[in-house]
């Protein structure tokens, strides 16, 4: 056989090529799923405690949660934060090959049996249980460069037109909004609440009771006396909506029939949740936003995906708010990918000649 190609040098080469051509187009045209996953499941799990400091949260929270989540089956290992603002994540990794929506509703079953043992707080928060890895994808920013809105309003925008439609990326596992959503703020002065004898459970107790919604229900239901035409449902006023209704919130009745509202003893206005986040882009007021993706995601195509959303959100933004990228890892990926195909290219080219 070595003797027929080298006697035939032409069609030695015309075979190289063609091995060469037919190879590259195999291995540009290879689905993805034919690939094994090199990158083990991550669920990632979060809570939120209000007021509580790292200790108070790895005592409360982290202690609990991990308690029931370890020696899930299949899992390798675990890890987790907690932080001063009350905020805890724990990260479980699968084996690799593990099936990562069944390991994901695995720990959500581990993690609903903890609930029973957690704070009251944290549950009324949220315990989220995620199929995503802790490593930023990307990052990029919405900014106002004119001074027109504040991080509440781009956050709010932001959260309402472009999250939810990136949150739907195929291989997006977590959009994280590093701002606070708008909150109603009361703001005690304590002072004037000792002066009349209340304390700050008083004033939560109040909020709770004279802030609920209630089915007010109907009067002539079916049956109906004789003569009897028509129903009418009843309307009560539900939620408080606005900074003044909740100023009048009743604290306490005096024996001459005189209230204690909540506007003598505090300041009610309405405002951000929390003030832990400053996001800034070239030193206008941003809100930065992090991409995590799932374990088997394709990255370029899901990158992708979100930079073509975020360029169709950006023509309809409000006038002032800018888009802006941070930081994209799939570009690392693409200059890589470019020099592996130059190098393969002149392996090829030295190989035939």
């Amino acid at each position: 056989m070595a003797k027929f190609f080298i006697h035939r040098p032409v069609f030695a080469i015309v075979i190289a090529i063609m091995i060469v051509i037919i190879g590259t187009i195999a291995g540009l045209n290879t689905p993805i799923a034919q690939y094994p996953n090199i990158s083990p499941p991550t669920i990632n799990v979060s809570a939120f405690y209000t007021g509580a400091n790292a200790s108070v949260v790895n005592q409360s929270v982290a202690q609990v949660i991990e308690n029931q989540v370890n020696g899930t089956q299949g899992m390798d290992y675990m890890s987790s934060n907690s932080n001063d603002d009350g905020s805890y994540s724990l990260n479980v990794y699968f084996e690799v090959g593990s099936d990562g929506d069944m390991d994901s509703v695995k720990v959500q079953n581990n993690v609903s049996a903890a609930n029973a043992n957690l704070p009251e707080t944290v549950i009324s928060s949220g315990v989220t249980t995620t199929k995503s890895s802790q490593d930023m994808a990307m990052i990029f920013a919405f900014y106002c460069d004119n001074g027109l809105y504040d991080t509440a309003f781009i956050k709010n925008y932001a959260d309402i037109y472009v999250a939810d439609d990136l949150k739907r990326v195929k291989g997006v596992g977590q959009v994280q909004i590093m701002s606070a959503d708008y909150a109603l703020r009361v703001w005690i002065n304590p002072e004037k609440l000792a002066n009349f004898g209340l304390t700050v459970a008083d004033v939560q107790t109040a909020i709770k009771t004279q802030n609920a919604q209630a089915a007010a229900g109907s009067i002539g239901k079916l049956p109906v006396a004789q003569g009897q035409e028509k129903e009418y449902m009843g309307q009560i006023q539900g939620r408080l909506e606005t900074p003044e209704q909740f100023e009048n919130i009743i604290l306490k009745t005096g024996n001459a029939g005189a209230f204690v509202r909540l506007k003598d003893v505090a300041r009610v206005e309405i405002g951000q949740k929390s003030n832990t986040y400053v996001g800034k882009f070239n030193g206008y007021t941003s809100v930065p936003f992090i991409i995590n993706l799932t374990s088997d995601a394709n990255a370029l195509e899901s990158i992708g995906e979100v930079k073509r959303i975020l360029a169709e959100a950006e023509k309809n933004l409000p006038e002032g708010i800018h888009y802006g990228q941070i930081l994209d890892n799939t570009e690392f990926i693409k200059a890589s990918s470019k020099r592996l195909r130059i190098r393969f290219l002149k392996l090829s080219y030295s190989s035939c000649w």
